[in-house]
């Protein structure tokens, strides 16, 4: 896999296609700001509460009117796909038609992938919400958000989060959503060191761990980016210490973070490896990105805004 240096993603301002030609939308990246996680249950789940917040960048779905439901991979990750993120678009996409009773869609999907493999940003999940969201628009599908969101289901627990792709607090298993409105967008810098990190291996050294505690904490009362920031500092990512176990380089790229002037929060989403640090102004989070893009060219390194 070639892992890329600081450069330009496909953002929520790039216009969307809606034509003859096509629709496209942003699938974009996943961020857990915070993940308390509890023991393993008897069904196997890990009980969790997350605050979740998508960022302007990510991956970028195209669909267009064919014959027969179809998929392209492009894009500077697209090699790296080993058939999991494009099973997720089609799974969605062919249980959407079941849902409706109108078969597999007639969709030709074009996923430019932006977004690093396995990196802890739902991008997998991400792509199939926007594919679905895109569905229901270009073959003009009678079906309710609720409905659409049962069917974003059969990707993971993370299907329905990921279609509403807005700021929430997951809890449960990760699919009893409760939107947070409030939060101010946040300036952040996205790292990824171009180490995958497996979450069945994350949570197996997490099991062996000591575990923590799925606690849901109450809301910031300060709604600054600062007060939030400074909330965030005060809780926690439970699998952050178990995925440096599986991937030691993530903590090279938190110590790049937190050696970045300005950098309020610096901590690793989702089960890694990507890490991001949280910054009060745009462009410290700017300054901070070129910095490690330069001091680190071959990790995958992005300025953007979480949120908001």
């Amino acid at each position: 896999m070639v892992w890329l240096p600081l450069r330009r993603s496909a953002r929520r301002s790039d216009p969307v296609i809606g034509t003859s030609q096509g629709w496209a939308e942003l699938a974009p990246a996943k961020v857990n700001l915070c993940l308390h996680v509890g023991p393993v249950q008897a069904d196997g789940y890990h009980p969790l509460a997350s605050l979740v917040a998508f960022a302007d960048v990510g991956d970028r779905v195209t669909v267009a009117p064919a014959e027969a439901l179809s998929l392209t991979v492009t894009g500077p990750f697209g090699e790296g796909l080993d058939g999991q993120g494009d099973n997720l678009i089609l799974k969605a996409l062919r249980a959407l038609g079941q849902a409706t009773g109108t078969g597999d869609p007639r969709l030709h999907v074009t996923l430019d992938k932006r977004l690093p493999i396995a990196a802890g940003l739902g991008g997998g999940s991400s792509d199939a919400g926007a594919a679905l969201r895109l569905a229901r628009q270009a073959l003009d599908l009678d079906i309710s958000d609720e409905a659409l969101e049962a069917v974003a289901g059969v990707v993971g627990a993370d299907g329905p989060m990921c279609l509403r792709a807005r700021t929430a607090w997951a809890e449960g298993i990760g699919d009893r959503l409760t939107e947070t409105p409030d939060l101010p967008p946040l300036h952040a810098v996205l790292v990824n060191p171009g180490v995958p990190c497996s979450t069945g291996a994350v949570y197996r050294a997490y099991d062996a761990l000591s575990v923590g505690n799925a606690d849901r904490p109450a809301d910031p009362q300060d709604l600054s980016p600062a007060g939030v920031i400074r909330w965030l500092a005060d809780q926690r990512n439970d699998l952050q210490a178990p995925a440096l176990t599986v991937a030691p380089e993530i903590a090279q790229a938190l110590g790049a973070l937190s050696s970045c002037e300005g950098a309020g929060l610096v901590r690793m989403s989702g089960s890694g490896a990507t890490v991001f640090a949280l910054f009060e102004t745009a462009g410290e989070a700017h300054a901070a990105a070129e910095r490690i893009a330069s001091g680190y060219p071959r990790w995958w390194v992005v300025p953007t805004i979480l949120g908001g």
